[in-house]
């Protein structure tokens, strides 16, 4: 496939709705994902016309990602003891960094994102939440 022909099939891909993306998808690879978002769709169905097309990942990446390792939970890095606190709804709440994960009143969470969602009562990035990371 051309490069002009990928650039074709992508513009095909940003204009079509999620009934068209899964159709696409099925036509090309099988069943579909049972993604709902198509933003995520779009972009994953025009990576793997790209792929196809121009080779996909260069050996050099693909050594960076199996060389990464095991998934971390971020915020563990503030090192085992580490106590992180935030004011929510008028409550001081603090966390405590654990060897593998985070404890918050006596009850241990495998991430910072499931205590900030167990204190909030909503879905949070728990980074986010306790003041790690800047918003976007």
């Amino acid at each position: 496939m051309t490069s002009a022909a990928v650039d074709m099939v992508v513009s095909e891909i940003e204009r079509l709705d999620l009934q068209g993306l899964r159709q696409f998808w099925g036509q090309r690879y099988g069943a579909p994902p049972a993604l709902r978002s198509v933003p995520i769709l779009r972009m994953l169905l025009a990576w793997r016309v790209q792929s196809e097309a121009l080779g996909g990942l260069d050996g050099e990446s693909r050594r960076m990602l199996a060389r990464k390792g095991k998934v971390r939970a971020e915020g563990l890095d503030l090192g085992i003891g580490a106590r992180l606190t935030r004011q929510w709804q008028g409550k001081s709440h603090e966390v405590v960094v654990e060897v593998d994960g985070f404890r918050w009143q006596g009850q241990h969470y495998r991430s910072l994102s499931a205590v900030a969602t167990a204190i909030a009562g909503s879905k949070w990035n728990g980074p986010r939440f306790f003041g790690l990371r800047e918003a976007s």
